[in-house]
């Protein structure tokens, strides 16, 4: 059988959303080599990944954009799968010289498409599935999920022993979001951190180089600063010892939800209809209110006691 590719490009936390979706594309092409055509620096997210081959490129750089072109007409693959469908990766399908494209539009250059138009109505997750219906695919229950090695897991364990957590009850908090995107980031998680930690749950704040110092001045308030500590597949793997997470939209709020906790997402601007983590809908705190339409609203709107009240509703503050 001819080889099958699939394309993500970005963002990180899209990409985290579509890892079930790449998992059922592989278990749907048993006996195929499947490809994964990816970014640059989302690369090393994938190499735990069983028997799936990684292909990068730098997602800006025209030249390396004509060499991987060259490089998808050099392997014969049987079918395409853009979980992209930008106006990047559609130029790619077009000149890939595959007769099976299988996008997000019913347009050119996709030659399998779900029938209907996607204007954003539905949370992308629903859309691929709809996808992958389109192509002959049941996708079936596509619960989050990342490749969590037993290196990660370790990881995570031998982390919590040295910071005296392995038999404590402890909550993950990422008060950071992605550069450029302060709009998205609530200024209230310290007063949150107090009422936790008061309720006999200690803290950890996740995030990566750019949380560095928002996390380091939460810290000093309370908890345990874990910047760049974990990778997302470790993060994950920590999570699973979490009794609950609080997080900004970010990529580790879809990173801990595939380690099947409570993720509350923290959203005022941005449409949480589109963008909540998969399977914590019902989790999510929108700044707008509770109505179950969005409401787009300034974060700094959210009042902590809030999200301690969610908390407490739902049995994880005592």
């Amino acid at each position: 059988m001819s080889g099958i590719l699939i394309i993500k490009l970005g963002a990180l936390g899209d990409i985290i959303m579509a890892c079930p979706l790449i998992r059922r594309i592989q278990e749907c092409h048993a006996g195929a080599e499947v490809h994964l055509l990816t970014g640059d620096s989302f690369r090393s997210l994938f190499s735990g990944w069983p028997e799936l081959h990684v292909q990068s490129f730098a997602r800006h750089d025209w030249r390396s954009a004509w060499r991987t072109i060259g490089w998808i007409r050099s392997q014969g693959f049987a079918r395409i799968y853009d979980l992209q469908s930008s106006d990047r990766s559609g130029i790619l399908c077009a000149l890939s010289g595959v007769r099976d494209r299988v996008g997000n539009h019913p347009r050119f250059p996709y030659s399998i498409h779900p029938p209907r138009r996607w204007r954003g109505d539905t949370h992308i997750h629903e859309r691929w599935a709809e996808v992958l219906r389109s192509a002959g695919l049941e996708p079936g229950p596509l619960p989050p999920w990342l490749p969590i090695s037993e290196s990660d897991r370790i990881k995570a364990e031998e982390w919590l022993r040295r910071n005296r957590l392995a038999a404590r009850s402890f909550a993950v908090l990422h008060a950071g979001t992605s550069p450029g995107r302060s709009e998205k980031r609530w200024p209230r998680f310290g007063e949150l951190a107090a009422a936790i930690i008061a309720a006999g749950i200690n803290v950890v704040w996740a995030g990566g180089p750019d949380d560095f110092e928002v996390n380091r001045t939460l810290a000093r308030q309370g908890g345990i600063d874990a910047s760049g500590a974990f990778s997302l597949p470790q993060l994950a793997a920590l999570g699973t010892k979490a009794q609950f997470a609080v997080t900004n939209d970010s990529a580790p709020m879809h990173a801990l939800a595939c380690a099947g906790i409570p993720v509350f997402g923290l959203f005022g601007p941005s449409d949480w209809r589109r963008n909540h983590a998969i399977g914590q809908a019902a989790n999510v705190i929108s700044a707008g209110g509770p109505a179950t339409h969005w409401v787009p609203a300034a974060l700094d709107t959210l009042p902590p006691a809030r999200v301690v009240d969610r908390l407490r509703d739902m049995g994880l503050l005592g």
